[in-house]
């Protein structure tokens, strides 16, 4: 009884208080049949925890439980070379008739393909002449740029390749030379929309094709090789620059209709 009453805490009824404890056992254990009950034989395990310990604790385990998970999803993360940017290409060039599930066919034909997306103009409804292909492994997205890239579907030559290169697949000195290069002046169109694979090259070709041009260079991501999607085309006089917008505003370029304006 001493082992039960230390870990029992009960509040009795006022009115018991005034009988002595010797009549209150008597009066309620005379009133009991105990005639064939047999002897039971039971352990009892009390665990005390003090309360101010048990809410100190219990939420600085729960913060280290979650900090560590956190934790590990961040390493995950960065050790994941798989993300989808290092499985996602960029298809430029296509015919307009291609289809999402045709491309997907195509590509599948080099590497196991998660999705296929030809891009449309949302006013027109007509096919931008690009997409985008997610590939199950970054494997597969290579085999695939390897087997796809500069070769034909529907008599047009594709580009194939993987939508963001970091600085270190390209020498970054050819950068700083193509910036180097570029000759400014207040003759100047700016060119909007410009598909990713687009080089300082192919804007220069296409607007010598229509005039003069004194130089021209494709806007780049401060620190990366990746294009800004933008760039600018200089010439010698204002008439060049009015010929230019004339004849190529909305000019389809790699699969993308291109802006120009005034700079």
């Amino acid at each position: 009884m001493n082992t039960m009453s230390s870990a029992c805490v009960f509040s009795p009824a006022p009115n018991l208080l005034q009988i002595p404890s010797s009549k209150l056992i008597k009066t309620h254990f005379s009133r009991l049949n105990f005639n064939g009950l047999k002897p039971l034989k039971t352990t009892l395990k009390f665990t005390f925890h003090s309360p101010q310990t048990t809410r100190e604790q219990q939420p600085t385990r729960l913060n280290a439980v979650a900090e560590e998970e956190s934790e590990t999803a961040s390493v995950a993360t960065a050790a994941d070379p798989s993300s989808e940017a290092a499985r996602r290409l960029y298809v430029g060039n296509i015919p307009r008739t291609v289809t999402n599930d045709e491309l997907k066919r195509i590509v599948e034909e080099h590497g196991a393909v998660e999705k296929a997306e030809v891009m449309y103009d949302k006013w027109s409804g007509r096919s931008r002449r690009f997409a985008f292909v997610t590939m199950k492994t970054v494997e597969d997205a290579n085999a695939a740029i390897v087997k796809l890239n500069e070769t034909e579907i529907g008599g047009r030559k594709i580009k194939v390749n993987i939508t963001e290169k970091p600085l270190q697949t390209l020498d970054s000195s050819l950068l700083k030379a193509e910036e180097s290069q570029f000759i400014d002046s207040p003759h100047k169109v700016y060119v909007g929309n410009l598909a990713k694979d687009v080089t300082t090259d192919k804007l220069k070709n296409l607007f010598a094709e229509k005039g003069k041009v004194l130089s021209a260079k494709v806007s780049r991501v401060p620190g990366t090789s990746k294009s800004s999607g933008y760039g600018f085309v200089t010439f010698s006089s204002e008439e060049e620059v009015e010929a230019a917008i004339s004849s190529l505003n909305n000019e389809i370029l790699e699969g993308q209709r291109i802006r120009v304006n005034k700079a």
